[in-house]
């Protein structure tokens, strides 16, 4: 039970951090290096450069968590039916969401290679902005709401998955 509980909080808090973080940033530290003025593409490294360690041990807390879990709910994987299909869903919302996230920190090291990118906001290139530099903020333009969306459909997902834990759910899940 404790080691259940203890990956359900590692699963549950590591997600939250890894959604959060995510938009916060997307929506907050974005727009607010715009008001920096000449040094927008500073005050955007310098946020980004902040969250990603913390994203990092955020992402590695809800994998353990999640390998704790399945390994936890392994019986009722195989068994009742249903969550071995929810179980698949968050695997692959995972992946595309892991995925996002190291590209998105690849093209933040594009950006990060220029101490202080010209920019509008943290991924709005100006016109001066050097091409590879202004490639790789458009893009992040775009990822910036796609990692939120891939992990705010796993908090909906896990939560599904909450309610299959339900005693009644799993005796109907079992019985079929």
């Amino acid at each position: 039970m404790a080691r259940n509980t203890l990956s359900r909080a590692l699963h549950d808090l590591g997600l939250s951090a890894w959604f959060g973080g995510t938009l916060a940033n997307a929506v907050a530290l974005n727009a607010a290096a715009a008001e920096a003025g000449k040094d927008t593409g500073r005050v955007a490294n310098e946020g980004w450069n902040r969250w990603t360690p913390v994203n990092a041990v955020a992402i590695g807390a809800h994998l353990v968590g999640s390998v704790g879990q399945l390994i936890g709910n392994r019986g009722r994987v195989a068994q009742q039916q249903g969550v071995a299909g929810m179980s698949a869903a968050k695997t692959l919302l995972t992946a595309a969401a892991l995925g996002a996230t190291a590209y998105s920190r690849s093209l933040g090291m594009v950006v990060n290679s220029q101490d202080n990118p010209s920019a509008k906001s943290g991924t709005k290139p100006t016109k001066r902005t050097k091409a590879e530099i202004a490639a790789a903020q458009e893009q992040l333009q775009t990822l910036q709401w796609v990692i939120p969306a891939l992990t705010g459909a796993l908090v909906w997902v896990s939560s599904y998955a909450g309610e299959q834990q339900r005693p009644s759910e799993v005796l109907k899940g079992v019985s079929r």
